[in-house]
């Protein structure tokens, strides 16, 4: 093939690929339970970013009213009966978003959300361009320090070792949980890990299938866990779910190689 040919070649591929991203839609998908009052900023900064054309708000079973409020603040709004946790409404919020793809345009990114981080959740926008050019698979939003946090740190030390263990990567803040994906991350992903350990078996997941993942600051804000009782017992749930995640893929991997060394080895191949 002659320089002339490849570099006809390129232009072509790049045309594409221009094409391609230039038809490129984001959908935001924000987990909330009990968050009237700050559900309304949320949607309506989130829709303020770029190629953003879908906002969808998985009601978790809240005994309020979000999802009156974040249907009129311009919200899809799906609603779970009971509480579910967090992990199944992440996956309902993208099992909507696939029934809303078109087949003459790419699945839509996903980007997800807190429901309590109300007009700074336009600034996750830092998160789309490493997905929407193919820098990464997934990036993860680096917060800011959050006024009134009471914690020590220990749950995102066991958190940041244990994805460093298994995957050779280590995170600045493994239990950020603001992440933007392509649709097949997101699907290598699932079944999603329960609870509060979801965004650490997400990441562990991924990283060992060979996706990239990439940390990008952001400056967002929302409500931290304080001091108080209710602090404490959040981050006790939060480490009692982190290290179930962690042990059932140990266990996972353990279980892979053992499978791997039983396996019969390949045949020969034979030449005629």
């Amino acid at each position: 093939m002659t320089d002339g040919t490849g570099a006809a070649t390129t232009a072509t591929t790049d045309a594409l690929g221009h094409v391609t991203r230039s038809r490129q839609r984001v959908a935001v998908i924000i987990p909330a339970k009990d968050e009237s009052r700050r559900i309304a900023a949320t949607v309506r900064a989130a829709r303020a970013i770029p190629h953003v054309d879908l906002v969808l708000v998985v009601d978790d079973g809240s005994v309020d009213n979000t999802q009156d409020v974040a249907r009129e603040a311009g919200a899809v709004v799906v609603r779970h009966s009971h509480n579910r946790g967090k992990a199944a409404a992440m996956e309902t919020g993208a099992a909507v978003v696939a029934m809303r793809d078109t087949d003459d345009r790419p699945p839509r990114l996903l980007l997800f959300i807190d429901g309590d981080m109300g007009d700074t959740a336009v600034n996750t926008a830092p998160l789309v361009p490493p997905v929407f050019e193919r820098a990464a698979d997934v990036s993860i939003a680096l917060l800011p320090p959050q006024p009134g946090a009471g914690g020590r740190g220990i749950v995102v030390g066991a958190a940041r070792r244990a994805i460093a263990s298994l995957t050779g990567w280590t995170p600045t803040q493994p239990l950020s949980g603001t992440r933007c994906l392509t649709r097949e991350a997101f699907e290598a992903a699932t079944p999603l890990a329960r609870g509060w350990g979801v965004e650490t078996g997400m990441t562990i997941d991924l990283l060992r299938q060979g996706f990239v993942a990439v940390e990008v600051p952001c400056e967002l804000r929302h409500r931290p866990s304080g001091t108080d009782l209710r602090g404490q017992l959040h981050r006790a749930a939060q480490y009692r779910d982190v290290l179930l995640a962690v042990s059932n893929r140990r266990m996972r991997g353990a279980a892979s190689a053992v499978r791997g060394k039983l396996a019969p080895p390949a045949a020969p191949r034979t030449h005629r």
